[in-house]
């Protein structure tokens, strides 16, 4: 039995490593489009078209529940999907909803009118495509009035981290920190709005300052999942755990163990 677990790259490792952690008896399938990455500054026509065919590979292994962990594929494709349709017995599952659950602390079936909350100035740090979306500001602006979200385009961040060139990647975090504080100087809490963020999170944390709270989704999703998987036990699938990715397994399976401190090995999708 699997759940999958899906990503543009290998940020969505992240997610799998606190959801094995917080789920150890539950297994994953991992689907990098590696072939393809980086989604950040694809069009959304051509995020939804290559999400949807990843999460159909992912059902068709046997997957009932696939996790889009990546913020741009849940940004443009996620509703999509699902007003289109999924098949019976199917479902996939983004990434914003805990991290707004957090945010706002209530739950995501509490539809009530929108309120306020303690937080007032959130910084937004993500893809090109997830900003230009706008989705994570329409999803918060249900639950939450009054917050003001300043967002911050972090282009190169993944392409750095993919190609495991690590000093970019705080070079360039601490660029788009210092951008960002030109529009909002003092924000309360920021959220890492990609799945590859978290491995820069100690970066960002350091340019924010202490008194800045971070939002990383790895552990709000896992448990999110565990508490999902309690109440839908039947969703775990029957599919094989294990790696998969569209681009060169060799070269993922070095970086990804690189980034999670243990051998991981890919195999071609």
């Amino acid at each position: 039995m699997a759940v999958g677990i899906f990503d543009s790259g290998l940020g969505g490792l992240t997610v799998l490593d606190a959801a094995q952690k917080r789920l150890p008896d539950v297994d994953f399938l991992y689907f990098a489009d590696s072939a393809h990455a980086p989604y950040g500054v694809r069009d959304a026509e051509n995020i939804y078209a290559l999400t949807r065919h990843a999460v159909y590979n992912l059902w068709d292994r046997g997957c009932d529940l696939v996790i889009l962990a990546c913020n741009t594929a849940s940004a443009a494709a996620l509703r999509r999907m699902q007003e289109e349709g999924v098949p019976a017995g199917k479902r996939v599952l983004g990434v914003f909803v805990p991290l707004i659950e957090a945010l706002t602390e209530r739950q995501w079936g509490d539809n009530s009118p929108p309120r306020e909350v303690a937080v007032k100035h959130v910084a937004l740090f993500a893809t090109p495509a997830t900003v230009s979306s706008r989705a994570f500001q329409r999803e918060l602006a249900f639950r939450a009035i009054g917050v003001d979200v300043e967002a911050q385009a972090c282009g190169g961040v993944v392409d750095a981290i993919e190609d495991g060139d690590m000093i970019l990647a705080e070079a360039l975090v601490r660029s788009h920190v210092d951008a960002l504080k030109r529009k909002m100087p003092e924000p309360q809490a920021a959220i890492l709005g990609c799945t590859h963020y978290p491995l820069m999170a100690e970066t960002f944390q350091a340019a924010l300052g202490p008194d800045v709270q971070v939002y990383s989704q790895g552990a709000l999703v896992a448990e999110s999942l565990g508490d999902y998987l309690q109440r839908h036990p039947n969703m775990q699938g029957e599919g094989k755990g294990g790696f998969l990715t569209t681009g060169k397994p060799d070269f993922v399976s070095d970086r990804a163990t690189q980034f999670l401190r243990r051998q991981i090995s890919f195999e071609a999708a």
